[in-house]
């Protein structure tokens, strides 16, 4: 049996890459901030996956001692941790000069220091393992800046950076990093912004792409992964 785990996972990426893992054999754990949805999601997942093990848990990854929490729950409960999908993000558009005041805090506490608290927390264990894949979800925003990017840009850019120390930190430990960097995708982050669906990427498809990712021999390392949809961005 291996072991996952997933943050932001009751909807859109995170779900669709829960549901990947599970079906591959994978036991997972996921956090989100909706108990009532993760209630709901562990109830069909357990009926769908019965052999895997799953734990559902509710954690507000903009609180550093949340993320500490839910990263000590589950090193309580799984042997070791085999991925770690850093997924759990905030995308609110504005302008830097015009934002309100914390805007930037707040977006990082969310988009970037959950991923770097929950890394600390399973490294050890990888360490002593001598292997692991780290995912961080970063974005197309991660490689050049957009209209109305504001502090969520600044966010993905240092994910991205975050992504590419850690992987050369940790490639003599034999230890995986890649950075996801996806265009629109069709998720509930897009409802109500007009975009048609056949317009956005599909969240099966990033989930595909993990896949084979983590699929690869062990002397492979996909570093950045960059997918938009078929038209280009929006």
């Amino acid at each position: 049996m291996q072991y996952a785990i997933v943050t932001g996972a009751t909807q859109g990426i995170g779900k669709a890459i829960s549901e990947k893992l599970l079906a591959e054999g994978f036991s997972v754990a996921v956090c989100a901030r909706n108990n009532e949805n993760l209630q709901m999601l562990e109830k069909t997942w357990k009926a769908q996956f019965p052999n895997a093990s799953i734990i559902c848990m509710r954690a507000d990854l903009g609180n550093k001692e949340e993320v500490l929490a839910f990263a000590d729950a589950v090193l309580n409960k799984f042997p070791q941790i085999d991925i770690l999908v850093n997924n759990a993000g905030l995308f609110l558009p504005g302008n830097i000069a015009e934002e309100e005041e914390g805007h930037l805090e707040m977006l990082m506490s969310v988009n970037l220091y959950s991923a770097y608290h929950l890394s600390r927390c399973v490294l050890p264990g990888m360490k002593k393992r001598q292997e692991g894949h780290i995912f961080n979800m970063c974005s197309v925003a991660s490689l050049k800046s957009y209209p109305s990017g504001g502090s969520y840009g600044i966010t993905k850019y240092a994910m991205l950076g975050f992504s590419e120390n850690l992987r050369e930190e940790l490639k003599n430990f034999n230890i995986k990093v890649t950075a996801i960097c996806p265009g629109v995708t069709d998720s509930p982050s897009w409802a109500g912004s007009g975009i048609t669906k056949d317009r956005m990427m599909e969240s099966s498809d990033i989930a595909n792409m993990l896949w084979a990712s983590f699929s690869m021999s062990k002397q492979a390392d996909v570093e950045t992964i960059i997918m938009r949809p078929m038209k280009g961005d929006i």
